[in-house]
């Protein structure tokens, strides 16, 4: 059983969606450990709730990315994880995890990549009058939101749609495809390097 990591820094609702999932027997992993950067964070009752284990740091503790992403990486060390899921987390993943987790993190962002990279997605697809937006898991690398994309879902915007609205869409897809997307990687083991 591959042992995951989620990275939130919300609510947690993809974090819910791959909880479910695991408990159907949908997604043939093992939640190792939450991973958040929010100590109001939602995501962490989550966790609570579920007895998973879980590591909250605040960034303005740390002497810069290095420092709170090697402390991260001690953890993730500990809980012996296989690959990193984030799932709302608000940071740019640094050098530290990047070369130790090379090819083994993904990321699901509320578009179609590589439009509306970055923070507010959904509005940004409003501002633009798009006709269609969706939702894109990818692999991370240095850049924001630019790693080589794995799957991709569209959703059609209507021309009364509020970013409220839109959101509800994108997270009912979210919630049904990163599962899935998990579950397709440990199987096939593409995302896993030993």
């Amino acid at each position: 059983m591959k042992k995951i990591a989620i990275f939130a820094s919300g609510s947690g609702s993809n974090f819910q969606a791959i909880i479910e999932a695991v408990k159907k027997g949908e997604l043939e992993a093992d939640i190792a450990l939450l991973v958040c950067d929010n100590l109001g964070a939602y995501a962490l009752e989550r966790a609570k709730n579920e007895e998973i284990p879980y590591f909250v740091f605040n960034a303005k503790e740390y002497d810069g990315k290095e420092a709170y992403e090697i402390e991260i990486l001690k953890k993730l060390k500990k809980h012996e994880v296989d690959f990193i899921v984030l799932a709302g987390y608000m940071r740019l993943i640094g050098k530290t995890l990047l070369d130790e987790f090379e090819g083994r993190i993904m990321n699901i962002h509320p578009s179609l990549l590589p439009a509306f990279p970055g923070k507010d997605a959904i509005g940004q697809a409003l501002t633009a009058k798009v006709k269609v937006s969706g939702v894109t898991v990818h692999y991370v690398d240095a850049g924001m939101d630019t790693g080589p994309i794995i799957a991709q879902k569209p959703i059609e915007i209507s021309e009364q749609e509020t970013k409220e609205s839109l959101q509800m869409k994108i997270h009912q897809v979210e919630h049904e495809l990163y599962p899935k997307v998990i579950q397709q990687l440990i199987k096939e083991g593409i995302s896993v390097k030993k």
